[in-house]
C-alpha cells in the first residue's frame, strides 16, 4: 500500500503592492521677478555697466527664461499697476515678488492699502498658474544705522509690512512660498550688503538666490543648476566706487527722500515723546 502524500499548505496570500513612482520635478520654463531696485539687481554690478542680481542667478540655476519688469523705486501699487500685466503676459511658471521697503520710507505709508495691492497681485499670478514667492522683511536698521527714534519708527513699519504679507499668505492654501529675510543665513553680515547698505552686494544677491532655490526645490520644481556663494563674474567694488556713490548717489538720494523721510522722523519723535509722557 502506497503511503498517502499530504499536500503542502497553501501559500499565504500576499497582495502585490503597485509601486507608485515619485512625481518628477516640474521644470521652470519662465521665471518672472517683480519689484523694486533689489529685484532689478542693484548692488550686483557687472563689467561694462548694468546689474545682474538674484533674478539672473536664480534663472541660471533653474535653466529658465527670465522676464524682469522690476524698476528702481517701485512701490507695491506700482507693481500691481505697471509690472503685473507684463508678468501675466509672460505666462510664468514661477513669479518672485520683491517689493515693499520703498513704501515704508514714504510719508503716505498705508499697510491696509499695501496689503490690498499685494493680494490682488498674488491672486492674479496664482490664477495664471504661477507659483509665487514672497519675502518677509528683515530689520534693516541693523544694517543701515539710524537715530533711535527713526530706527524704531521704521521698524514698526516693517512689522506692519510683514503682517500684511502674512495675511495674504494665510488666505492661500498652496502655490506660494515665503523667504524670511530676517532668518536668512548670512543676511546680516556686512559683506552681504553693497556700499549703500540699502541693497544686497553680489554675495547678498547670491544668498537670496540660494534661498529661493531651496524653496522651489521643496515645492517640487526642478533645479538643474546651482547658486554658488563664491562671488564671481561681477565687478569689483573699490574705495573709489564707494566715494563716488556717496557723492553722486548717496547725497542726492537723501535730498530726494528728505520730503518723505522728514515726516517719518517727526512721527517717530512724536511717538517717543508720547510714550515717555505716558510712562511718566
Amino acid at each position: 500500500m502506497q503511503p498517502s502524500t499530504v499536500p503542502p499548505p497553501p501559500e499565504p496570500f500576499r497582495p502585490r503592492l503597485a509601486l507608485v513612482p515619485p512625481p518628477q520635478p516640474r521644470p521652470v520654463r519662465t521665471l518672472v521677478t517683480l519689484g523694486d531696485s533689489t529685484a532689478a539687481g542693484l548692488g550686483d554690478p557687472v563689467p561694462g555697466g548694468g546689474w545682474r542680481g538674484f533674478p539672473v542667478l536664480l534663472a541660471g540655476a533653474l535653466g529658465a527664461r527670465l522676464v524682469n519688469p522690476a524698476v528702481t523705486g517701485a512701490r507695491m501699487a506700482d507693481v500691481r499697476r505697471d509690472q503685473l500685466p507684463v508678468a501675466l503676459a509672460a505666462e510664468p511658471d514661477v513669479a518672485v515678488v520683491f517689493v515693499g521697503m520703498n513704501d515704508t520710507l514714504r510719508s503716505d505709508f498705508d499697510s491696509v492699502r499695501l496689503g490690498a495691492d499685494l493680494a490682488a497681485t498674488v491672486t492674479a499670478l496664482r490664477a495664471a498658474g504661477a507659483h509665487v514667492l514672497l519675502m518677509r522683511y528683515h530689520d534693516h536698521t541693523r544694517v543701515f544705522p539710524l537715530p533711535a527714534p527713526l530706527r524704531r519708527a521704521l521698524w514698526r513699519r516693517v512689522v506692519a509690512l510683514n503682517l500684511a504679507i502674512d495675511a495674504v499668505v494665510a488666505g492661500l492654501d498652496d502655490g506660494i512660498g515665503v523667504l524670511d529675510l530676517d532668518v536668512l543665513p548670512g543676511g546680516y553680515e556686512r559683506a552681504a550688503w553693497a556700499v549703500d547698505r540699502l541693497h544686497p552686494s553680489e554675495l547678498g544677491h547670491r544668498i537670496l538666490a540660494a534661498g529661493l532655490v531651496v524653496l522651489l526645490a521643496d515645492a517640487g520644481f526642478a533645479v538643474p543648476g546651482e547658486v554658488s556663494l563664491q562671488c564671481g563674474g561681477g565687478r569689483k567694488v573699490t574705495a573709489l566706487h564707494r566715494a563716488a556713490w556717496l557723492v553722486f548717489r548717496g547725497v542726492p538720494w537723501l535730498v530726494r527722500r528728505g520730503r518723505d523721510l522728514g515726516p517719518v522722523i517727526f512721527q517717530g519723535l512724536a511717538g517717543e515723546l508720547r510714550a515717555g509722557l505716558g510712562r511718566a
